[in-house]
């Protein structure tokens, strides 16, 4: 997923103010990313959570997901989505309305 201009807009963000915009996408990037990864190792050994570690191309750690994970999608989809529906109930707050 993209985090950029049309994704503000979609979430009904374009009014935040400039400075703060790419703050924020860098955070929300990195939110998700915690709280999937959070997710998806629940249920993984040790010795899986180290295996993974170990995998820097992205298209192998997506094989590796399948055989090992194979709900990552529908968490990272439900994740994705939890963190949209939190940002929409906070809109007003942060375009600081």
């Amino acid at each position: 997923m993209d985090f950029d201009e049309q994704f503000l807009q979609e979430m009904g963000l374009s009014a935040m103010p400039e400075n703060e915009k790419q703050d924020f996408l860098n955070y929300i990037q990195e939110q998700l990313e915690i709280r999937i990864g959070e997710r998806i190792s629940k249920g993984l050994t040790e010795t899986q959570l180290n295996e993974f570690d170990l995998i820097a191309d992205p298209a192998e750690a997506a094989k590796w997901l399948e055989r090992n994970r194979p709900d990552y999608r529908e968490i990272v989809t439900r994740t994705i989505n939890e963190m949209k529906d939190e940002i929409r109930a906070n809109r007003n707050k942060l375009v600081g309305v």
